[in-house]
């Protein structure tokens, strides 16, 4: 098989592109943020370096028109060098006429993105098993540990189910994996599923498994990948951890009515991790099938024991599904557990602020009634909001002044996937190491930018993220937040600011800067201690 190197780069291409293509490509909206920050007009320098990550180069290819222009812009010698990928020539064919012949399927798609020097995932690998043999010391700092002691009080009497609520960045993940260790020593044989949804938090739990077995587990057992294009095959699962995505285990449970049955016969415990989703009708029947003997137990994680901000009928519902329990840190000397874990640094001293920018974007008193009865920001009010050119400017300062400040790692969280790309390639224009990340982002692609984000090169980054990087992804270094989506959802707030409120005992930072941008129309939170304690009435016993 041949393997080619790339026949040009998509910034080549665009560098020698007509100035017309590039403003076309790139847009009134983000030309006349450039030209805002500018200060004047942008120049075409300013333009072409902006380009290459402001232009999507994969809708270009998927568009038939878009691909013909694209196709026209590659020079004649890069066009035969395509045609050699792709095919062969007739003896009178022009390699433009050919490339513009072509039916142009996923594979030939995919070839010119690789042309274009791209990295495209071909076949999404298969998630393995894996078993691995018991190891010393999985420890955890006492008040993981008070809290794991209470859990089992009530996850073993009564009704067998109850809700872990730590805050975001204390380790729910790695108590909840020594409280799983425990109940496999202590019901061997037997099976554990883990619920979740999203690709980063299935794969985190599985290697957080991994590691906490290998240091208290005193058996190999097997971890079962359940999610994508994994086999859902429990043969030969008796024993062990079921790491089962909540899609996978619907559709699983569609093709095959037995697969829940099957996996409820031999489990003894099911965790739900993001437990405030579990009332979702389609994932509390997964749930009530798993958890249907008598001795079947229930572990809900969350740092968020509520649905909502504001209704409070939802969040009785999620309480009465635990049975109204719930095992909260509680610190001698402290109301709120939060203000107590900062000041012993296993939280970071979170620095809190929101700017504003000049208003824009004006609601209208019909706007102003969808907003009141939504659950959170309507789509379309969040993408006439990406488009406000006021508040992107404040949005780009704001970062920079963070830049400024000796942030090494600051992440952003956009209010859509054009404003995630738009923001980074304002960004990196301006000379700043920045990378964005999101839903339509390849595994490899999110994979290596995460890595790089996370690791330890001097240069300051930034990752720009829309809808990915809220659960599941930890980065201690990460020193400051910019929140550049508005929303009602206490929730997704309270998720989006702990991705940088790791303290030095944790391993991360002694502060973070958590700074929200607001459009003045617009609500927003912004107290991360009260947040955790927003849904205590309704967990109250009668």
């Amino acid at each position: 098989m041949t393997t080619w190197s790339p026949g040009m780069s998509f910034k080549a291409l665009l560098a020698d592109a007509p100035m017309a293509y590039i403003r076309a490509h790139l847009g009134e909206q983000l030309c006349a943020l450039l030209d805002l920050i500018e200060g004047g007009t942008a120049g075409d320098d300013r333009l072409r370096a902006v380009a290459p990550i402001a232009i999507d180069a994969e809708r270009l290819v998927a568009d038939a028109a878009e691909r013909t222009a694209l196709i026209a812009l590659v020079p004649k010698p890069k066009q035969a060098e395509l045609t050699q990928r792709l095919g062969s020539l007739g003896d009178e064919q022009e390699p433009l006429d050919y490339l513009q012949s072509l039916k142009w399927t996923a594979d030939e798609r995919r070839e010119l993105l690789e042309f274009f020097g791209f990295t495209i995932d071909r076949v999404p690998s298969l998630p393995p098993a894996f078993k691995q043999e018991a190891g010393p010391e999985y420890g955890l700092f006492p008040h993981q540990r008070q809290a794991a002691a209470r859990v089992k009080e009530l996850l073993y009497d009564g009704s067998r189910r109850t809700v872990l609520h730590l805050p975001t960045g204390v380790g729910k993940t790695r108590t909840g994996m020594s409280l799983i260790c425990d109940h496999l020593r202590q019901h061997e044989p037997t099976v554990v599923v883990w619920l979740a949804h999203g690709q980063e938090l299935l794969e985190q739990a599985a290697v957080e498994f991994e590691r906490a077995w290998t240091k208290v587990g005193d058996r190999p057992v097997p971890v079962l990948r359940v999610w994508g294009n994994a086999s859902a095959d429990l043969a030969d699962m008796t024993d062990g951890l079921v790491v089962l995505g909540l899609e996978k285990a619907v559709s699983a449970a569609k093709s095959d009515p037995q697969f829940l049955a099957t996996l409820a016969a031999r489990s003894t415990l099911t965790v739900f991790d993001e437990a405030h989703q579990i009332i979702a009708p389609t994932f509390q029947r997964v749930v009530d099938e798993l958890t249907i003997r008598h001795d079947a137990s229930l572990l809900g994680l969350t740092a968020t024991p509520g649905r909502t901000w504001a209704d409070i009928s939802k969040d009785e519902e999620l309480s009465d599904y635990f049975s109204r329990q719930k095992v909260m840190l509680e610190i001698e000397g402290y109301t709120n557990p939060v203000a107590a874990l900062i000041d012993q640094g296993y939280l970071a001293k979170p620095l809190m602020r929101t700017v504003a920018s000049e208003a824009g974007m004006h609601l209208s008193a019909r706007d102003q009634q969808l907003l009141a009865r939504s659950f959170d920001i309507p789509a379309a009010m969040m993408a006439e909001l990406a488009r406000d050119e006021q508040w992107n400017l404040k949005i780009v300062q704001t970062i920079t002044e963070l830049l400024q400040q000796q942030h090494r790692r600051i992440l952003v969280f956009a209010a859509s996937v054009d404003h995630c790309r738009l923001i980074a390639a304002v960004l990196s224009a301006a000379g700043f190491d920045a990378e964005f990340v999101t839903g339509e982002s390849s595994p490899r692609h999110r994979s290596q930018v995460i890595s790089r984000f996370k690791g330890s090169g001097r240069r300051p980054m930034v990752l720009c993220n829309f809808g990915v990087l809220t659960t599941g992804f930890d980065a201690p270094a990460a020193s400051a937040a910019v929140i550049a989506r508005p929303t009602k959802s206490l929730v997704l707030y309270s998720q989006m600011v702990g991705r940088v409120i790791r303290g030095p005992k944790a391993g991360g930072t002694d502060t973070c800067e958590i700074v929200t941008v607001v459009n003045p129309e617009l609500p927003g939170f912004g107290d991360v201690a009260e947040a955790f304690t927003n849904w205590e009435d309704v967990w109250e016993t009668a």
